[in-house]
C-alpha cells in the first residue's frame, strides 16, 4: 500500500514537487488558497485536492508545505481547519519554506504538544530545481524523523542534509542566501565593468568560468545577463523577504553581514526601477540604470 501525503500550497515551487510526488507513487491531497490551481494539478498529475489544509491531511502520514512566508505558514497551520488540526499524532509535517528560525522552532513546539513530529526544511534550486526534482534540502529536527521521510524527499530532491534541532535548517538557508547575494553582486560587477572596458562579455565569461571565478551563477546566468533578460527564477521581493530574515537573525546572533545589507539595499534599488519580479541576477540592471543616468 502507497504511503498518503498531502501538500499545501501549489505555487511556482509546490506546484511541481507535489507532482513528483504523485508521478513517485504517493497517493497525493493538496490544497491551495485558490481552488482552481489545486483544481489545474490534478488535471495534469493526478490525485486529489481538497478545500481546505485541515481537510487535505486528514489521514495523511506525511504532510508538505511550501508556501509565502512567517504569516503565511502561520495561516495554514493554525486554526480550526488549519492543518495541525487535521493530522494525526504519530505524522510528520515537513515545511519547505523559507521563513525564520523563530517560526520553525514556534511550529515544531506546537507539534510536540500533539505528538506530531516536524522538519523545517527550506529548499534551494529554484523553479527549475522543482521541475526538474534536483532540489537541496537543508533540514533541522530529530534524526529519526528525517531518516523515515528522506527517501520520501527524494522524489523531488537530488540532495538533502540535516543539520541540527530545529531551525537549523532555516539557518542554514540563511547561509545559502547570503552566499548567492555577494556572488550575484560580484558577478554584475565583473560583467559591467566588461562593458565598461569593451571587452567582450561572452569571451570574457568563457575563460573565467574554468578557473577560481566560475560559480553557479556565472554558468547559468550571465548570458540572459547580458542581455538585459531577467525572468528567469528567484523573484527580488523574495530575495529582500529572505535577505530580512538572515538580516533580523544576525542582530539576534551578533553577525556581522555588512556585504548582505548592502546588496539588499541594491535589491531595494531594483525594485524602486520596477524589478520587483525580475530575477535576482537583475544587479545588472541597477548598475545600468545608473550609468544611463550619467
Amino acid at each position: 500500500m502507497s504511503i498518503k501525503v498531502s501538500f499545501i500550497s501549489l505555487g511556482v515551487m509546490g506546484f511541481p514537487m507535489a507532482g513528483h510526488l504523485q508521478k513517485a507513487g504517493y497517493e497525493v491531497t493538496v490544497y491551495n488558497r485558490t481552488t482552481q490551481k489545486a483544481q489545474d494539478w490534478v488535471t495534469q498529475f493526478g490525485g486529489q485536492y481538497a478545500t481546505t489544509p485541515k481537510a487535505a491531511v486528514t489521514g495523511s502520514e506525511i504532510v508538505f508545505m511550501c508556501v509565502g512566508n512567517d504569516d503565511d505558514l502561520r495561516s495554514v497551520v493554525y486554526g480550526e481547519d488549519g492543518v495541525l488540526a487535521g493530522m494525526s499524532a504519530g505524522s510528520v509535517l515537513i515545511d519547505h519554506t523559507t521563513t525564520s528560525a523563530k517560526v520553525a522552532r514556534e511550529v515544531g513546539e506546537r507539534c510536540t504538544a500533539l505528538d506530531i513530529a516536524f522538519l523545517d526544511a527550506p529548499v534551494s534550486g529554484g523553479q527549475a530545481g522543482a521541475e526538474n526534482g534536483v532540489l537541496t534540502i537543508m533540514v533541522g529536527g530529530e534524526e529519526k524523523t528525517f531518516a523515515k521521510v528522506q527517501p520520501v524527499m527524494n522524489a523531488f530532491a537530488r540532495f538533502s542534509q540535516l543539520l541540527n534541532s530545529i531551525g537549523s535548517g532555516q539557518l542554514c538557508k540563511m547561509v545559502n542566501q547570503i552566499c548567492i547575494a555577494g556572488v550575484v553582486q560580484g558577478l554584475a560587477e565583473g560583467l559591467h565593468f566588461a562593458k565598461k572596458a569593451g571587452l567582450d562579455g561572452e569571451k570574457v565569461i568563457e575563460t573565467i568560468s574554468k578557473g577560481a571565478a566560475g560559480s553557479w551563477q556565472m554558468e547559468n546566468r550571465y548570458k540572459t545577463m547580458l542581455a538585459g533578460e531577467y525572468e528567469f527564477g528567484f523573484a527580488v521581493d523574495w530575495m529582500r523577504k529572505d535577505l530580512g530574515i538572515a538580516l533580523d537573525e544576525a542582530r539576534s546572533n551578533g553577525a556581522t553581514l555588512s556585504l548582505t545589507a548592502l546588496v539588499d539595499q541594491y535589491y531595494s534599488d531594483v525594485q524602486s526601477i520596477g524589478g520587483g519580479r525580475f530575477d535576482t541576477s537583475s544587479l545588472l540592471a541597477r548598475l545600468d540604470a545608473i550609468h544611463e543616468k550619467k
